[in-house]
């Protein structure tokens, strides 16, 4: 059994690439990766085939987090079928998910913040911003990760 985990942003360029390998490496920390897989997409295709922001990608190395593999990609319907959590950085991607989502999806479609205890609901977007930003995203991410993975291992589901 595989649990499939999708991460979503507008892009795909910060946000949500940072999610993907931050949850992709506490995964294999955990020596999770046989049961749990883990991608990332945006809602606007702009960046479509880029890599992760490089602000994303430095903040992300410094705490030991890799990036560089990661390319961007457009969510798409078809990842309905795929994905057990498809989780949005914020409420505007979620409503665009919601939109975009087929009426048998019967996964898990939230905010990723949602696993966190914190009374943040939304990873803002730190694309024009400075670097803090980056550093406040991944902070947000690390936490939000943590309880994902916890409520995971305890609440498996099967896979679509």
């Amino acid at each position: 059994m595989t649990i499939n985990v999708l991460f979503v942003c507008l892009g795909n360029i910060c946000r949500s690439p940072t999610a993907h390998g931050v949850f992709q490496q506490k995964v294999i920390e955990q020596k999770l990766q046989h049961m749990i897989s883990v991608d990332s997409a945006g809602t606007a295709a702009w960046h479509a085939g880029k890599p992760a922001d490089s602000r994303s990608t430095q903040v992300a190395a410094n705490r030991g987090y890799d990036l560089s593999d990661l390319r961007a990609r457009q969510a798409i319907v078809s990842d309905f079928d795929r994905f057990d959590y498809i989780l949005a950085m914020d409420a505007e991607n979620l409503s665009d998910l919601q939109q975009l989502a087929p009426s048998h999806y019967q996964g898990t479609l939230s905010l990723f913040l949602d696993f966190t205890g914190n009374e943040t609901r939304e990873v803002p977007d730190p694309y024009y911003g400075a670097g803090d930003g980056f550093e406040h995203v991944l902070d947000l991410v690390e936490q939000a990760s943590d309880g994902l993975l916890q409520h995971i291992i305890n609440n498996p589901v099967t896979s679509h």
